[in-house]
């Protein structure tokens, strides 16, 4: 049987064998795969298993799944594809004859991919206006939201090479460079400037 591998910084989370046509990934209780985690939408993904081949679909989450690096909305994975939800790494292990000299052959033109984990972006917001003028604060959760709650709120989502920026509620919409941000996630960019309910801040990236 086909297998996905969870991992967190290079550890194993658990392992689960693809045995139904569908099994879907999410953060609500009744998915086939629970990960508890915000960058996690309720239902994020879902695998179908058809014959012999695999394919993973991103449900309309709100973070994106990524397979070896890019954005997918439904691909055919190969065996030692890298899959990302969230913070988490996600190893597809397809049903691979055994030779019992040789031991698991995988994909010809496929390399496995190592499970070392790999360094995080770094980055942080820094208040232009207001009160806080010049206060400066380090982005180190995989979610922080930012804004005022009643008025805008604003989630921004590190990744493994970048940073993305969503609206997530309130009447006024928050601004990105002068353009009003809407639930699609946007990639940041080092300088990107922001305004939340009436504060200006500006994206710095290490």
């Amino acid at each position: 049987m086909p297998k996905i591998i969870v991992m967190m910084d290079g550890i194993v989370i658990k392992e689960v064998e693809l045995t139904k046509e569908r099994t879907t990934l999410g953060r609500r209780p009744y998915n086939d795969i629970v990960i508890e985690n915000l960058a996690v939408s309720g239902e994020h993904a879902a695998f179908h298993m058809q014959s012999k081949e695999v394919a993973v679909e991103d449900l309309n989450s709100t973070n994106g799944t990524f397979v070896n690096g890019k954005a997918v909305r439904k691909q055919v994975l190969r065996h030692g594809d890298t899959l990302e939800v969230g913070k988490y790494k996600i190893r597809f292990e397809s049903a691979v004859n055994v030779d019992k000299t040789k031991g698991v052959a995988p994909h010809r033109d496929v390399p496995v991919m190592p499970l070392m984990p790999e360094p995080e972006v770094a980055g942080s917001i820094k208040v232009l206006s207001g009160p806080a003028g010049g206060r400066e604060m380090p982005l180190t959760k995989v979610v922080t939201t930012v804004g005022k709650p009643g008025v805008s709120i604003a989630a921004i989502t590190r990744r493994q090479h970048h940073f993305v920026v969503h609206y997530v509620e309130g009447p006024d919409l928050p601004l990105l460079n002068g353009v009003a941000l809407t639930a699609e996630p946007v990639i940041l960019k080092h300088g990107d400037q922001m305004v939340l309910a009436g504060t200006q801040m500006q994206f710095l990236q290490a």
